[in-house]
């Protein structure tokens, strides 16, 4: 990453003025008194992101199974964040080439956009890497009845029901597309650095649009499974609403442009729908159980599943791995 960084920052400075080192340059001289309520507003979110997605890297960890989400949700999602923190670190270039003429803290306020959306990435990413360590090693569905165990997890491309090879390819399609993109930023900043610019747009866009089918895989895996899974629901819950508030505080960035916050619109949008069916589904759950009317499946109800406790109590004095055991061994 700090190729791209240098590539960028000697640009700048070749066009400041010979007094740079003395005086801020002009189109610097509005980064150095920072607003301290959009300060305090950008810390609050970058605070938001990192809390939203505790509870899902828990669920899973507490769950050790990974059950219930799409990898092709995955799969979009990490390129798209790959895509939304290209698009805002190329556009904030001129403003963090002036970090070394603005001073440590204003440099710190002026890069909280880039910081945002880098973070939102890293976060999602680890939710794919746990996906990947705690991939049912099993490939029979808790959730689902005996009688579909003839068409479980048969389909490596099925969407449902993933086998361990489609878990390992996403993960390698989602490394070699951020190499990809990554390299052909530093070399279009090196070789055409005119067109910057507008590969960053189209970053931007790239990452709309693999947002805008981010969630259909997710809420179809959903509705198909008829349960949440490994979803966190507090999760959706924090990112929905905080989806529009961080459009909102990026758009209010200096050096950001409509592809840099359209993205979380979109997807707090599709996020939406993907809370109340998830609600709708845990609301049934717990009004069925409620009544006593949650029939055993194979001596063991969703809710035991959900914990991990059914599977690994049948499997544990014979010394057999439990269904629910991770793809990838601590």
């Amino acid at each position: 990453m700090s190729l791209v960084f240098d590539s960028f920052l000697p640009r700048v400075q070749a066009h400041a003025h010979p007094s740079s080192l003395v005086a801020t340059p002009t189109g610097c001289s509005t980064l150095t008194s920072p607003s301290y309520a959009n300060l305090s507003f950008s810390l609050f979110i970058l605070f938001g992101i990192l809390v939203s997605y505790l509870p899902q890297h828990h669920r899973i960890i507490s769950r050790r199974s990974s059950e219930g989400i799409s990898p092709f949700f995955l799969l979009l999602g990490v390129t798209s964040g790959t895509g939304a923190f290209l698009n805002i670190l190329i556009l904030s270039k001129d403003v963090l080439a002036c970090c070394k003429v603005i001073g440590g803290f204003n440099c710190f306020a002026a890069g909280l956009g880039v910081g945002q959306v880098g973070t939102q990435w890293v976060c999602f990413a680890v939710i794919l890497l746990l996906f990947l360590i705690y991939f049912p090693r099993n490939t029979e569905d808790l959730a689902l009845p005996v009688s579909n165990t003839s068409r479980r997890w048969k389909n490596p491309l099925s969407n449902a029901h993933p086998t361990p090879a489609t878990a390992l390819t996403v993960t390698f399609i989602c490394l070699v597309h951020f190499l990809v993109h990554l390299i052909a930023a530093f070399y279009i900043s090196s070789l055409h650095p005119s067109k910057l610019t507008v590969y960053a747009n189209f970053l931007g866009v790239q990452a709309t649009l693999l947002a805008s089918v981010q969630y259909i895989p997710q809420i179809y895996t959903t509705w198909k499974l008829q349960h949440v899974g490994s979803l966190s629901i507090p999760m959706m819950c924090i990112q929905t609403p905080g989806s529009f508030v961080w459009a909102v505080s990026l758009a209010a960035r200096e050096g950001t442009a409509w592809s840099s916050w359209i993205t979380y619109v979109v997807t707090g949008l599709l996020q939406g729908f993907l809370l109340v069916l998830c609600i709708s589904f845990e609301v049934r759950d717990r009004s069925s159980k409620g009544k006593g009317a949650v029939a055993d499946v194979n001596g063991s109800s969703y809710g035991a599943a959900d914990t991990g406790e059914a599977t690994g109590s049948e499997h544990a004095d014979d010394g057999d791995e439990g269904e629910d055991s991770p793809l990838l061994r601590k």
